[in-house]
């Protein structure tokens, strides 16, 4: 499928910035950071997405003669700018966490390292398509972890804030572990499963609600799931669900995947209720499927009260990730690289302390547990430090430094999060499929326990600084108070 060129996919001062440094002979490298402040949903993590969009983005970042035109127009830009631009490449690296893996506050999920005109402009559309896909993936984390097991749909399309965020966002679901998605779409964009039963009005069209699950059993025998409750669940739809099934096995149709859907009423009530009547019929691996606007905390409440669903339909709630609708992920300056080649670092200042930024030129590791394989930690250093994991690590949390903890040597293992993307403005990452993506998820979500998972106060995972780059944050602190 042809790529949107979403060059002009900025704010303004974006652009006004770019022609300043260029005015002023600004070709300086810099470093920026692209990274979170707060777990969404006050969870205990989130999942990074939307890296393979950010690739076709920079790959496709151009601007053709109807941009230029369009920037002259708003007669702010140079014409000597203009011409600049009509040139444009991005040259620059850019180095991210990749999808699928877990993450934590403060920690540089994309880091640039390009002339700052250039590291300037990506700034929005980098958090544009970061900040949505980590947050879809995420609240389908979470969903996934209330279902326990369970399948779960994303069929959020038709409530998603516009065609984009209902495709894009059901790729993200699907990496935080949907097992599918009702987007047709997304399915053809992205390789992903497409699901989907029938509508009430299926069933309204008919004569009856008996001839119209006929027909439809009869049109798809090996995805037979009846939506019953049109008129009445239990007195009406299940009645006639089951006598369409023992239809099917009588006339010898194999019952490869079938069950029914509800889509209102008291879905714990109702689901054991329906069970029942399935199973005395002879039917007790037909799957019962539930929608109507839930969520995780609906579905963990369903399942405290022993509701018997086993597939789960999860629309708006997940799509729009309506009680947290906003990821906040920032795009900071770091550092800036002088003549010699070193990186200056910088260092965002803020009456408020979770906005002060931490400087330089950076690298990410994760800490694991060797004998459980789960995460203990993340650590913030500065590129170049080298840490050995046969001998003790001291970690400490750089908002409270005098809680510390030592990890024995040959108690833990690293691994470097960063990984390259760009080189001098070239790709150098090939991103995997989403179902591998979805795979490699799962796997990381085994990384941590159960009490960082959990909705109501999540353990948290800290994420601690090294020696150096604390003591490089505590001087360009003090010494902007001096």
């Amino acid at each position: 499928m042809s790529t949107l060129n979403l060059t002009l996919l900025t704010d303004l001062y974006e652009m006004t910035m770019m022609q300043g440094y260029f005015k002023t002979g600004n070709r300086d490298v810099a470093v920026f950071d692209a990274f979170y402040r707060t777990n969404p949903c006050d969870g205990g993590y989130a999942v990074c997405a939307g890296l393979d969009q950010m690739i076709d983005y920079i790959k496709n970042l151009h601007f053709d003669e109807e941009d230029i035109s369009y920037l002259r127009s708003l007669s702010i830009f140079d014409e000597d700018f203009l011409t600049y631009l009509s040139n444009f490449k991005f040259s620059g690296d850019i180095y991210a966490i990749p999808e699928g893996t877990l993450i934590f506050p403060r920690e540089p999920l994309v880091k640039v390292v390009a002339p700052i005109m250039e590291a300037q402009l990506i700034e929005t559309a980098v958090l544009n398509i970061i900040n949505h896909q980590s947050l879809i993936a995420t609240k389908a984390a979470r969903v996934c972890y209330a279902a326990q097991g369970d399948g779960v749909m994303e069929f959020g399309l038709r409530r998603a804030q516009g065609p984009d965020s209902g495709t894009y966002g059901a790729r993200a679901a699907v990496i935080g572990g949907c097992k599918g998605t009702s987007n047709v779409l997304a399915g053809q964009m992205f390789d992903v499963p497409v699901l989907g039963t029938h509508a009430h009005s299926w069933i309204m069209s008919f004569p009856d609600e008996y001839t119209a699950f006929k027909k439809y059993a009869k049109l798809y025998p090996s995805a037979c799931i009846l939506l019953v409750d049109t008129y009445d669940t239990l007195k009406s739809g299940m009645p006639n669900a089951i006598k369409v099934f023992k239809e099917m096995r009588d006339a010898g149709i194999p019952l490869t995947y079938y069950g029914i859907r509800m889509d209102s009423g008291d879905l714990a009530y109702l689901s054991k209720k329906v069970r029942k009547m399935l199973d005395d019929a002879g039917f007790p691996d037909a799957v019962i499927s539930a929608s109507n606007d839930l969520d995780e905390y609906l579905i963990e409440s369903l399942k405290i009260q022993g509701a018997t669903i086993t597939s789960w339909g999860v629309g708006t709630n997940l799509i729009t990730s309506k009680d947290n609708p906003a990821f906040g992920g920032v795009y900071k300056l770091a550092a800036i690289q002088n003549e010699a080649g070193e990186f200056i670092p910088k260092i965002k200042l803020s009456e408020n302390v979770e906005k002060v930024t931490n400087p330089g030129n950076k690298n990410v590791y994760r800490i694991y547990d060797k004998e459980t394989g789960k995460i203990k930690a993340d650590l913030i250093c500065l590129v170049g430090e080298v840490f050995d994991e046969s001998k003790d690590m001291k970690l400490f949390d750089p908002n409270a430094p005098w809680k510390k903890t030592t990890l024995p040597g040959g108690s833990y293992t690293l691994r470097e999060l960063l990984v390259p993307v760009f080189q001098k403005g070239e790709c150098v990452y090939e991103s995997p499929s989403v179902m591998d993506i979805q795979r490699y998820c799962t796997r990381e979500k085994d990384t941590i326990w159960d009490e960082t998972k959990r909705f109501v106060n999540p353990q948290e995972i800290y994420v601690d600084l090294s020696d150096k780059l604390y003591e490089m944050k505590t001087a360009l602190l003090n010494k902007e108070h001096m």
